[in-house]
């Protein structure tokens, strides 16, 4: 077990850092001045970088709840750990998708404490406008899709 917990937490910082690290340039990059800024940092055809402070969750929802937010989502992540405590088997089999899903949200939550709200960059515009999302949001995805395709394959051989 305690290989895979320290396993976790290598793969968790690591990603947790690169995201912080990212937002970091991008921000000393725009300078913004308010929540509100969006700024254009790189303008290019498909896929463009600006910098976007989201106040709520995926696509902007629950903006609603102002600071409380990123209380409750920490309380989340709390629950989810507690409940990997206590299903060990669960988080042996899936240590890296989970790792890849708190890291990313422990990000985004570092975010709100930091800045106010989640620094989005990824602006994907070419045929129609994506909400701009962040390096966080990618590997959340990740996470999401390992732990199916792990799932899939273990009640396969199953």
């Amino acid at each position: 077990m305690i290989k895979y917990f320290n396993r976790f937490i290598i793969i968790f910082f690591t990603l947790l850092i690169v995201d912080q690290a990212i937002k970091y340039i991008i921000i000393d990059i725009a300078k913004p001045t308010s929540l509100n800024d969006f700024i254009i940092i790189l303008d290019m055809p498909i896929i463009s970088i600006a910098l976007v402070f989201n106040i709520g969750v995926a696509f902007s929802f629950f903006t609603w709840i102002g600071e409380w937010l990123k209380f409750i989502q920490l309380g989340l992540i709390f629950i989810i750990i507690v409940i990997l405590y206590y299903k060990k088997q669960l988080f042996q089999t899936h240590y890296i998708a989970f790792a890849f899903m708190i890291s990313g949200g422990a990000s985004n939550i570092l975010d709100r404490f930091l800045h106010g709200g989640v620094v989005d960059y990824i602006y994907w515009h070419y045929g129609f406008d994506f909400p701009i999302f962040n390096f966080a949001d990618v590997i959340i995805d990740c996470g999401i899709a390992l732990f199916i395709i792990q799932t899939i394959f273990t009640n396969k051989k199953s």
